[in-house]
């Protein structure tokens, strides 16, 4: 991994505390955190913010990335799929 590798992965998450992202970092997190949980939106005031720093088609990509992910949280552990051990993160 290039650009801060294993220690960024360490720090996703707490990514707003961490200085170890940039500002497209940054809101490229958020973005998949207010996909993600159902309590929070991607309103035209944040989504203006995405635009700043990703084309329309990496806005695209992103998407599908952090939809996709959401999918398989929920379609993995309904049908037993468990996780090959790729990324072990440490739960705090």
């Amino acid at each position: 991994m290039e650009n801060g590798g294993a220690a960024k992965l360490s720090a996703v998450t707490s990514w707003r505390d961490s200085k170890l992202f940039n500002e497209a970092e940054r809101v490229a997190l958020e973005y998949a955190e207010r996909i993600t949980y159902t309590d929070q939106t991607v309103d035209d005031a944040f989504f203006a913010r995405v635009k700043q720093h990703f084309s329309e088609a990496q806005i695209v990509e992103l998407t599908a990335a952090i939809a996709l992910e959401n999918f398989r949280s929920k379609f993995n552990p309904s049908l037993g799929v468990a996780s090959q051990g790729f990324c072990l993160l440490q739960r705090k």
